[in-house]
């Protein structure tokens, strides 16, 4: 379908993530990978939490290692987990992974993904929101699910689609597919109207 619609268009997207790609090729969209970027991913102090993926979104889509040829469009995206106003990136270690999980515990946190599409005439950004609740893990389902696992590439120490969520998660309002990284929904939509 976006094939047809974005016909003559070379579709790109500059994320290393294999769950982005695996998401956006879900769409059934032909799509290069290039992940060439000058971007540097640093937080302007009063920037609201929210508004953070998206920022970082567009400054990765311009920072983007080369100039967009003018049949090209470029899609960058980037996920934040937002724990009682902790932004929670990639876990440093093991330590900082079990930290994370068991803040995580009973508790619900808000997973933002934001996106940018943006050729050499037009730009468009959006942030997507969805609240996912965990249940209880001991803590030698912690380390069993981070030493199966290893999820030290992943924003907040967990991966949805992962034994994790199968075993904790209570619950999801929103999208599932902005929780693994890239929400599709939304994605298809915009691509079909730009």
């Amino acid at each position: 379908m976006l094939d047809k619609i974005l016909s003559g268009r070379k579709l790109i997207l500059a994320s290393a993530s294999p769950r982005r790609k695996e998401l956006l090729a879900g769409l059934g969209v032909n799509f290069a990978i290039d992940t060439g970027n000058t971007f540097e991913e640093v937080i302007p102090d009063a920037l609201p939490y929210p508004q953070v993926p998206e920022y970082m979104a567009k400054g990765k889509s311009h920072g983007f290692h080369r100039p967009l040829q003018s049949d090209e469009i470029i899609i960058t995206a980037d996920t934040m987990v937002l724990c009682e106003d902790e932004i929670m990136g990639k876990p440093k270690d093991r330590e900082d992974a079990v930290r994370m999980i068991e803040k995580l515990q009973d508790n619900t946190h808000t997973v933002y993904t934001g996106v940018c599409i943006r050729s050499l005439e037009k730009e468009v950004s959006f942030t997507v929101a969805t609240d996912v609740r965990f249940g209880n893990l001991t803590p030698d389902e912690i380390s069993y699910y981070i030493d199966t696992c290893k999820p030290f590439d992943k924003a907040g120490a967990y991966g949805v689609q992962e034994w994790i969520g199968y075993a904790a998660i209570k619950g999801i309002e929103g999208s599932y597919f902005n929780v693994v990284g890239l929400p599709v929904h939304r994605l298809y939509h915009e691509l079909k109207n730009f």
